[in-house]
């Protein structure tokens, strides 16, 4: 990866409805515009997403959405209101950063959830996406909210049944992404703290495959772990405010913009066929299956072939 740097630009966006989205900048002021969507909802942006791109080619934007990271409020603030906090306001958002940064058009470069949201925003403003780097790709449909929060157990049975009995018993056999909902936004501590704890145990199961996975450290955090089931839940119990299967039927709108996929052959969370599926309506794009590789970006050979996507696409104009 390329070496750590430090951004040369920063600030907090007011996008309305009581937002105010974080931003930076770093790289190459006159470089090729890149903007980074993390994953999620409400993982927020970190400092090794910039890695991933040459800093004398690029100009690399990171923002964190709306309710996570360093934006406000966030979404563990009892007080914030999700209702305007949907995938029609991060696109709006999306759309209100480019402007205010005076960006005619720029690279998409989304990760998980963040490939969803890149995908419907390539779809929604195909003018403005020169390319699109995707990986670990869900378009966070029912079906795939399902085969995570039920379908999966069995992958991880005893991981599963205790996350599955993080919920009262009359609610263990219907929608667990609900019920979650419900204890998340109890105004009693005891109750949503033991159910974001719950929660993220689950996040963390599902996406280790290496026999030396240790914990995601942010999960720590109890701050962050509230707003980051609060976030994951409020959007996938509405599949993402997408009509079912819509990122999919609607890829007609990607034509001329060329992509790279890179996915992990061995990814549980997100599973191949996805991306298989998109790359058939997509034919602008190309496909990179790792073979070792699970969900996100921890293993070398997904990190190597996102660099070769980012030093690929940087030199086209």
């Amino acid at each position: 990866m390329y070496p750590d740097i430090e951004p040369y630009d920063q600030g907090r966006l007011d996008v309305g409805d009581g937002n105010r989205v974080y931003w930076e900048a770093s790289g190459n002021p006159g470089g090729k515009p890149a903007v980074v969507l993390h994953g999620g909802p409400g993982s927020g942006s970190a400092p090794p997403w910039r890695r991933y791109f040459d800093p004398v080619a690029y100009r690399i934007i990171l923002f964190d959405q709306r309710g996570c990271g360093r934006s406000t409020p966030r979404a563990s603030d009892p007080a914030a209101d999700l209702s305007t906090n949907t995938t029609g306001h991060l696109l709006a958002d999306l759309e209100r950063l480019r402007r205010y940064l005076g960006i005619e058009r720029w690279l998409v470069f989304g990760g998980s959830w963040g490939a969803t949201l890149g995908l419907a925003y390539a779809e929604a403003h195909p003018q403005r996406v020169s390319e699109l780097i995707l990986f670990s790709v869900v378009t966070t449909t029912r079906r795939e909210v399902d085969w995570v929060t039920h379908d999966m157990r069995r992958f991880f049975p005893a991981e599963w049944a205790r996350f599955r009995d993080g919920v009262p018993a009359a609610d263990r056999e219907g929608d667990l992404v609900e019920a979650y909902s419900r204890l998340l936004h109890d105004p009693d501590p005891g109750v949503h703290e033991k159910a974001a704890k719950d929660w993220c145990d689950w996040e963390d199961s599902h996406v280790a495959l290496a026999s030396n996975h240790g914990p995601d450290p942010r999960y720590e955090d109890p701050v962050f772990r509230l707003g980051f089931a609060r976030l994951v839940t409020h959007y996938w119990r509405h599949a993402a405010w997408l009509e079912d299967g819509q990122l999919l039927r609607e890829a007609s709108k990607l034509a001329g913009i060329p992509g790279a996929m890179i996915q992990g052959r061995l990814d549980v969370s997100g599973p191949p066929d996805i991306a298989w599926e998109l790359a058939q309506v997509w034919p602008d794009s190309e496909l990179v299956l790792v073979g070792d590789a699970g969900h996100g970006a921890d293993c070398a050979g997904t990190r190597q072939a996102l660099i070769t996507a980012t030093n690929h696409f940087c030199s086209r104009p």
